[in-house]
């Protein structure tokens, strides 16, 4: 399991997945250089951070497991992202990663729960009062799981999962996502 602790503890927490939901879907991206966000992402953090959620990504990184990635590599980006993020006014409490491949039947792996209860150990929280926001069937099937309320963003994958992910809800893109929940604060 990687984790990059980047900020202190929120009571209340967005999961979110990164590729296809903060930044554009990339084949196993490697380099800093290919690192793009999504449109709407940026917009989208904010206001759930504004809504008092800490943001927290959880992303399956299974190009370590084969060889394709190295640990600096997605080291390197996560690096950048939380920089860039920065620079926006945004802060990450983390980024939890699994560098398995499917085949290893890991426990950090969505949809299984291990990073985020690595997360919730770390930043004590309840995983079942998270909000969980991805584009893949496997990031909803991971916040059911958690007994988390769940949406499917349309970006990345989403379009292709959203008749079978069985999202709470379904959004557009990520801004969308963080104004169609509002949670009681």
């Amino acid at each position: 399991m990687g984790c990059l602790t980047v900020n202190g503890s929120q009571k209340r927490f967005a999961l979110l997945d990164r590729d296809g939901t903060v930044i554009v879907e990339k084949h196993y991206l490697k380099s800093v250089s290919d690192l793009e966000f999504l449109p709407h992402a940026v917009a989208g953090l904010r206001r759930l951070s504004d809504q008092g959620y800490g943001l927290i990504l959880v992303t399956n990184q299974s190009g370590v497991g084969r060889g394709l990635v190295s640990i600096a590599e997605v080291d390197a980006i996560h690096a950048e992202l939380t920089r860039r993020l920065t620079a926006e006014g945004i802060d990450l409490a983390a980024i939890y990663y699994c560098p398995h491949t499917p085949d290893d039947q890991c426990e950090c792996r969505k949809p299984r729960t291990g990073l985020a209860r690595k997360a919730a150990a770390d930043f004590g929280f309840d995983p079942s009062e998270s909000l969980v926001i991805g584009d893949k069937s496997s990031d909803i099937e991971f916040g059911r799981n958690l007994n988390a309320y769940t949406v499917l963003v349309r970006t990345g994958c989403g379009a292709q999962h959203e008749y079978t992910a069985g999202a709470d809800a379904v959004a557009d893109n990520l801004e969308d996502a963080a104004y169609l929940y509002r949670p009681v604060i």
